[in-house]
């Protein structure tokens, strides 16, 4: 599935639940969230857990975690892509041309 259809997909996805009528600011409020559970997840993989309550999961399965948390901010991120009509391309090309020109001197 290429990045268009995927965005067509969620937003379909969504839509149908009724998730796309969300405030904005109430789905900027989930992308925040959903950034956090990468956080953890990523310190998960990186330095495990930190409390004894928590427990040690394997690689695999922490790799897994950060899979899904980051497809949910993938998902946060599409749904005000499409908010504002926005395609990802779009997004794609125009961080691909600022970093571009931001770091041409190097």
């Amino acid at each position: 599935m290429d990045v268009t259809e995927f965005q067509k997909w969620v937003h379909d996805y969504y839509e149908n639940r009724g998730w796309s009528d969300l405030d904005i600011f109430i789905r900027i409020g989930f992308l925040a969230e959903e950034t956090g559970e990468v956080a953890r997840a990523i310190r998960a993989l990186e330095i495990g857990r930190d409390r004894p309550d928590e427990v040690t999961d394997s690689f695999m399965n922490n790799r897994k975690a950060l899979i899904e948390e980051l497809g949910d901010v993938l998902g946060n991120v599409i749904v005000i892509a499409n908010q504002y009509n926005i395609s990802l391309e779009e997004v794609f090309n125009s961080h691909k041309e600022k970093l571009s020109k931001r770091y041409s001197n190097e």
